[in-house]
């Protein structure tokens, strides 16, 4: 079965063609404490960026993948911009680790700002050079040429004219691509940058042409089924990959369509000539386990959190806050506690793998697949040269789901019965094993001077998470289970907003439960405590909650966005929502606002697009039933390469985090998860959708920033403070569910909504006012 291995050989031996290629070198190395994994291996064969061929086809190539997100378009847009041509000539290839460039990971919203940039440059090139070569060939100078679709010709005389495919048929034109500075078409003479584009990858899906990782077949395949220790959700402790006691092959014996039964430390693979043999074996087969230590419980989060040994970090440290806190008008102390999530793929991870002598390939929904062949080495004992992952689309995952760890039971079950193998996981081992979304849990102290204005702020967050190794690695045995911190928590951990003495500090952690990164990272809950912490400073010093943000927020365009989305949903400085009291309809009406940007500490300089939310909901007093009634949400992305596809990452991001806040908690019991199933893991319905109304800042003069994550980053804040003014009391631990709502509320009754200026205490178990 052809792969993209032998199409990048067959582009090489082509004759008809120009490309823009770069000396092979080794991949982006992560950031110390950062995720990831190195690797020392180079191609034998140059990257390639562009290759545009005389049959009229431009192929461009980015090492990042598609998540849904819409990049496949928005990079096409950019080559077909630079090389005006027409975007249906412009066919992406995307994450195949023989195909294109290693540039890490899929994650922080970078791949247009940062991976686009050679892309970008590759074009321009090949422009460049293309017209010169023109230029010679109609005896004209490369500014008196006008290009159409690839066509040149010599403006305001059509008589003279080539293309770029006829100046490049029988021949082989090699570029490397330049270092430093290359022309770049103006933005003014944009024709499709910035431009709404349809999505190239809809049409396929809305026909179910698409081809995902659950539907490769390939010749001789045999399924299979992974059966999963019984502590779900953990790899930390000595018992991982040494739990194992014995395995009851003969407990299926009598079943039809056995080929293999896999064992290998703690990992047992079931191989079959049918899934639905494999299915019963696995649900068939005898096994005991040593009994797992008991995971310490986990109900009180807060002080699940709380009680794990730290590394202070200190980020920031301006003025004395120490002595701003002792001098302040009031000060508040304030504890949030954020849950763990998942990622809630629709679908369980899937992944095909076929282990053969000179070498092995694996179909993968993976967000990284220069980063899984690296693992995929270390667990066969292979020459990374010798692997080759097929990057297709998945289910989903934005951060880091089970499609390595299921890409890797595929490989070890392949190569121990030499043929194609397809594993599938069941919706419980996805929901038990996938990589948590870490919990958090953000302590600030702060306070207001005389004149209501910021006085001091002292924020310090803690983010359990580390690099979630893949799990063959761990269950084999092939690497010790040994927590690894990863410095991840300060992800816009310095808050936005100008206060005059500041001490921000992150509490590096271990995990408690394997955990990794989810959308919004450690920024989203960060925002929260942040954005609801200058919301309770607006109230006690008596001032209209944007007003205080606009006064207080020293970027001004931040200031910009945040005016465009409060005048868009008509906001009403001083107006308040019921605090409490029910409206004539019986329910309490509230509204929220909140802001936030997506800043990676790491990167100096380096964040995410701009993004406020005004939200507005209403809660039923009688069952804590909460309905949102309507959200307007701004963005400022620089300039947009596609507007449309901005508007759709605004709504999938807008969508995913509602339901992060209002239903999603993962629950734990002794051994592990215990959130093994749609009901006990809820998520937003269609039917719950609320009114969406999107604000795009039009800023064409300016960089392009990410957009994965930004519009979910102002999220929780902007509910919550929605809440407060529905109810008179602040929420501090999402999910915003009937029962905690209820619980807050009835907790409450009979204290005032609201208290006098001064020293107030509150925590996200208390949820005081």
């Amino acid at each position: 079965m052809n792969t993209p291995k032998d199409a990048r050989r067959a582009l090489f031996e082509r004759s008809d063609l120009l490309l823009v290629t770069r000396a092979p070198q080794p991949g982006a190395r992560p950031s110390p404490g950062q995720p990831g994994t190195a690797s020392n291996y180079v191609q034998p064969l140059p990257d390639v960026f562009i290759a545009l061929l005389a049959d009229g086809a431009v192929l461009a190539f980015n090492g990042h993948v598609d998540l849904g997100t819409g990049i496949r378009t928005a990079l096409a847009q950019i080559v077909a911009e630079e090389l005006s041509v027409g975007l249906e000539r412009v066919t992406m290839v995307l994450g195949h680790t023989e195909e294109a460039p290693n540039q890490g990971p899929t994650i922080a919203s970078a791949t247009i700002q940062i991976s686009a940039i050679p892309l970008r440059k590759a074009a321009a090139q090949a422009r460049e050079h293309l017209l010169a070569l023109a230029a010679k060939r109609l005896q004209a100078p490369p500014g008196a040429l006008a290009i159409d679709d690839g066509a040149i010709h010599v403006r305001g005389d059509m008589t003279r004219r080539t293309s770029y495919f006829e100046l490049v048929a029988g021949k082989t034109i090699t570029l490397t691509l330049e270092a430093g500075d290359v022309p770049l078409k103006p933005a003014a003479d944009y024709t499709l940058v910035g431009r709404d584009a349809r999505r190239v990858d809809i049409p396929a899906k809305v026909r179910a042409e698409a081809v995902y990782v659950h539907d490769v077949r390939v010749p001789g395949m045999l399924h299979a089924r992974v059966v999963r220790p019984p502590y779900p959700g953990r790899d930390g402790g000595a018992f991982v990959g040494a739990s194992l006691l014995s395995v009851d092959r003969g407990s299926i014996g009598h079943l039809p369509g056995i080929v293999a039964v896999v064992v290998e430390g703690d990992f047992i693979g079931i191989v079959a000539e049918r899934e639905e043999q494999a299915q019963r074996a696995m649900r068939a087969l005898k096994v005991q386990w040593k009994p797992a230590p008991p995971l310490a419980p986990m109900d009180d989060l807060e002080a699940s959190l709380r009680a794990i040994p730290a590394t202070r970090r200190e980020l920031v440290r301006e003025g004395d806050a120490e002595a701003a806190l002792r001098s302040a008008s009031a000060v508040l102390e304030r504890t949030y506690v954020w849950p763990y999530h998942m990622h809630a793929s629709i679908g369980p991870s899937c992944a095909v793998a076929d282990w053969r002598d000179d070498g092995l390939t694996v179909w993968s929904g993976t967000q990284n697949p220069h980063v899984m062949r690296i693992d995929l080495a270390r667990l066969c004992g292979l020459d990374e040269g010798r692997i080759e992952v097929v990057r297709l689309e998945a289910a989903g995952c934005y951060g880091r789901n089970c499609a390595d760890d299921v890409g890797a039971d595929a490989a070890l079950l392949s190569r121990a019965v030499g043929r194609p193998v397809r594993v599938q996981l069941t919706r419980e081992q996805e929901h038990a094993w996938e990589p948590k979304g870490a919990a958090q849990l953000m302590d600030v102290r702060g306070g207001i001077g005389a004149d209501g204005a910021p006085a001091a702020y002292e924020f310090t967050t803690r983010y359990p998470s580390n690099d979630a190794p893949v799990l063959a690695l761990l269950l084999t045995g092939r690497i010790a289970p040994e927590p690894r911190v990863l410095e991840m928590g300060d992800r816009t951990a310095v808050p936005p907003y100008a206060y005059p003495n500041a001490l921000v500090a992150c509490d590096d952690v271990a995990p408690i439960v394997r955990s990794g990164w989810l959308r919004g990272v450690s920024a989203l809950p960060n925002s929260f405590a942040h954005d609801c912490f200058i919301d309770e400073l607006a109230e006690v010093a008596g001032q209209d909650r944007l007003a205080y943000r606009l006064a207080h927020l020293p970027d001004e365009r931040a200031c910009d966005l945040l005016r465009a989305v409060a005048a868009r949903a008509g906001w009403v400085e001083g107006a308040a929502g019921s605090r409490g009291q029910a409206a004539g309809d019986g329910k309490l009406h509230g509204r929220g606002v909140a802001y936030a940007r997506y800043v990676h500490s790491k990167f100096p300089g380096f964040g995410a697009a701009w993004s406020a939310w005004v939200i507005d909901i209403a809660v039923d007093p009688r069952d804590g039933a909460l309905a949102v009634k309507s959200i307007v949400v701004g963005q400022d992305t620089g300039l947009m390469v596609n507007p449309a596809g901005v508007r759709h990452q605004m709504h999938g991001n807008i969508i995913q985090s509602l339901s992060r806040v209002l239903k999603e908690q993962v629950t734990f019991g002794s051994q592990g998860t215990t959130s093994l199933e749609w009901g006990a893991y809820p998520i937003l319905r269609f039917t719950e959708v609320p009114p969406i109304e999107i604000v795009l800042m039009d800023r064409p003069d300016q960089p392009p920033l990410g957009s994965g994550e930004s519009a979910s980053v102002p999220s929780a804040a902007a509910l919550a403070n929605a809440l407060f003014d529905a109810t008179g009391q602040r929420f501090r631990q999402p999910p915003f569910t009937p029962e905690n709502i209820l619980r807050v509320l009835g907790g409450l009754s009979g204290r005032k909504d609201s208290r006098p200026p001064g020293r107030v205490k509150g925590s996200a178990v208390d949820h005081l006012a």
